[in-house]
Order: structure tokens, then sequence, then C-alpha cells
């Protein structure tokens, strides 16, 4: 036979039992969709975390205060800053990779601004804070060096405070109190969105380093020069081991911490922690397509359960071919084009409901998801490789009937 004979003699044994088959392929049809659907939703969730986390920016490590012993008590992490200033631009300086040490402070505060006001957070940053996490301004500027080294009186505000404090209007040079200081609004930050651990960070305001540590968050930051945090950016990935080695040297002897003492700051791998949870993410995508896949093989038993029937139906039939010429391998490539056919319809069908699915979860629950090209093959592939091997038994026990025997079947 050749292969459009044998697809349309397919189609035709489909159309005779139409309702038997369209059963037949509801297995592989939901299996499909699930399938589909599963890995939809999972890529979503997958490129959600993965953008959340990066929106911190890329290749960063941030440098915290750790434990501090007082009169032998062990105060905890963060319980007093014992990084600064100059811990940041020895950094800066000395170890290899670095293209920005960004130290900060930060804290809440009550924003107004005419009749308006905003609880939010505030940081005291300098110029590298931008770089280091790949944000810029929409409108106006950022700082100019002179008013961070001066640290002057000037704000720059995150979308979510703009727009509470000012509505549709501009806020640029505008002039905002906060805790009775006047700030005169220089620039609005673009939208940065949702963290990876659920906070609005649009719902933040920028102020220099000294303006924050003198005049809003606190005088103890201002005694000696010291920040809460410090975030360091790497320019590629494979610099941040080596690099956080080299810091945990220089902060060390810069703190004059000597043989078996505790270290009194921690360094984090931002990006370490980014990977771990995409791959995290990855797993479950994987797991939840694995799981929908079992309704693949159901509908498989489903397919050979069928095609058995047909056989046994189609008894004579088979005999007559054989009998006026057809090969055993004819009659076993009808039934697997057969059992093929009915399996690659169910997969299209899956696919266009497990799309369906997917856009319905993303709109009604708000849960991202991404359909893939990927994920389509794979499907489509699977579901075809489904129907050859669960028809291939009902195929080969067709192509073994003796034709005379065939011919006698009632």
């Amino acid at each position: 036979m050749r292969l459009v004979e044998a697809i349309r003699s397919a189609l035709s044994a489909i159309m005779a039992n139409a309702l038997r088959s369209l059963l037949t392929m509801l297995g592989i049809v939901i299996g499909v969709a699930a399938v589909i659907a599963m890995v939809a939703i999972g890529s979503g969730a997958r490129n959600l975390v993965d953008s959340q986390i990066r929106s911190l920016g890329a290749n960063l490590a941030i440098v915290t205060p750790g434990n501090v012993t007082q009169g032998g008590a062990r105060l905890g992490a963060g319980a007093a800053s014992s990084l600064t200033d100059e811990d940041a631009q020895a950094i800066r300086r000395e170890v290899d990779g670095v293209v920005a040490a960004a130290p900060f402070v930060q804290g809440g505060a009550q924003v107004v601004a005419g009749g308006s006001n905003w609880g939010t957070r505030i940081y005291g940053v300098d110029l590298d804070w931008f770089s280091a996490r790949e944000w810029d301004v929409a409108d106006g500027r950022t700082f100019d060096p002179e008013e961070v080294r001066r640290g002057d009186i000037v704000i720059i505000l995150g979308q979510t405070v703009a727009r509470n404090l000012f509505g549709e209007a501009d806020p640029l040079d505008q002039v905002v109190r906060v805790r009775n200081v006047p700030f005169r609004v220089i620039g609005v930050m673009a939208p940065k969105g949702q963290s990876a651990f659920g906070q609005d960070q649009d719902d933040v305001i920028f102020v220099p380093l000294d303006a924050g540590r003198r005049r809003v968050i606190g005088r103890n930051y201002a005694k000696d020069g010291s920040v809460g945090s410090i975030f360091v950016k790497f320019a590629n990935e494979e610099d941040i081991e080596p690099g956080i080695e080299s810091m945990t040297q220089l902060l060390r002897q810069r703190h004059r911490i000597t043989g078996e003492q505790e270290d009194d700051f921690s360094i984090r791998n931002l990006t370490e922690i980014a990977n771990t949870a995409s791959a995290s993410a990855n797993t479950l995508s994987m797991l939840l397509a694995a799981v929908a896949a079992v309704s693949l093989l159901v509908g498989g038993i489903g397919i050979m359960n069928i095609m058995l029937v047909s056989v046994t139906e189609r008894t004579r039939e088979i005999g007559l071919r054989l009998a006026v010429g057809a090969r055993p391998r004819d009659i076993r490539s009808q039934f697997l084009i057969e059992a093929t056919t009915l399996s690659t319809i169910g997969g299209a069908l899956g696919i266009g409901l497990g799309a369906g699915a997917a856009y319905l979860v993303a709109q009604l629950a708000g849960w991202p998801s991404l359909v893939s090209t990927n994920a389509i093959l794979m499907a489509v592939g699977f579901s075809a490789l489904v129907g050859i091997f669960f028809g291939f038994y009902p195929a080969q026990r067709a192509a073994k009937l003796d034709p005379i025997e065939a011919l006698r079947r009632e």
C-alpha cells in the first residue's frame, strides 16, 4: 500500500465509528492537555521566580553585618552595624571583578507632600546603588557626585510613592517632607515590580547616603560612617565565588579579626539563590509534567483495547486483503497507521485544550503560563509514539492472521 492510501483507509475506519474513536481519543486528549497545561504553568512560574529574583540585579552579592559580641554577650547578626563606607571603597578598589560596591542604609518613614502622605521604605545610597541594582530613572535624574558627597536634601521617588503622593501630577522639583526634613524631588525611578519575597519594589524613596544617615534614618549610623549593608556587583558570574573569598579575607583584615574569631559580617551570593530557585521551579515543572503524562499511558491502553476490538471485528476484511495479495507488513502498517492517526488527532485536540486551560488559569488565578514550542512538539511526538507502541501488538496480531481461517470467521 502506498502511504496516502493507508492514511485514507485509516481515516475511513475512524470515521465509520466516530463516537467510539472519539471516546478512544479522550484519554490522549486529556493526557496531552494536562502535559501542555502543567508545563506551561510550570514554565511561567519558573520565569516569574527568575525575573523577580534577578530584578535585584545580575551577578550580585550582599555583605551584611554578622554577629557582634560586646562584654562577652553575643548580640546576634545585625544587632549592630559592623560595616562602613571605607569597607565598600576597599572592596571596590581591591577585589578583582567588582564593578560596583554600593553601601546603603534603610529604614521606614512617612512622606508628606501637600495634603497627601504615604508610609514607605527609605534608602540612603551612593551612586553605585543604581548600577548595582540595574535600576534606571524614568523621569528626572539620579544624584550627582557632589550631592552625594555633601549629603544634600534631594530625593528620588519610586513609582508607587510618586503615584500615591502626586497622582497624575508631575512630582519633579516638588518638595516632600520626610520626618519634617524638606527634600526636593529630582527624579522618579523606572518601575521594578514585585520582588521574589512579595514586596513592592517601587514603594521606596532614595536619598543621598549621608543625608539618610544624618537627617532621616538615625544618627547612630553617622557616628563612624557605618552602613547597613553593601551590594557588590561583579562583571561576570564566574567572578563571584573567588570574589567572595577575597572579600572575606579583606574584611577580616580590615576588622582585625584573627585566628578562630568569628566573622562580624556575612556574605551571600544572590545569583546562587536565583539559580537554586530557578532549578526548584524547573523540577516542579517536570514533576507536574510527569504526573500528567500518566494520562497518556492510560490513553494508550485505551487505544490498544479498541484496536484489538477492531481487529476482531474486521477479521474477514483482513482475510480478504491477504487473499487478494496484501502482504502481512501491509496489514501491520494499516493498523499501525490507524492507531497513530487516532493518537495524533487526540494529541492535536489536546494541544488546543491544554493551551486554553493554561490561558484560563493565567486569567482567573493570576498565575503566569508560558506555552512553549518545545512542549507542543514533545506532546505531539509522545502521543504519536504512544499510538505506535500500543498499536503494535494489535497490528502484529492482525498481520499474523491466516487468510483461510480469517475468511471462515463470521
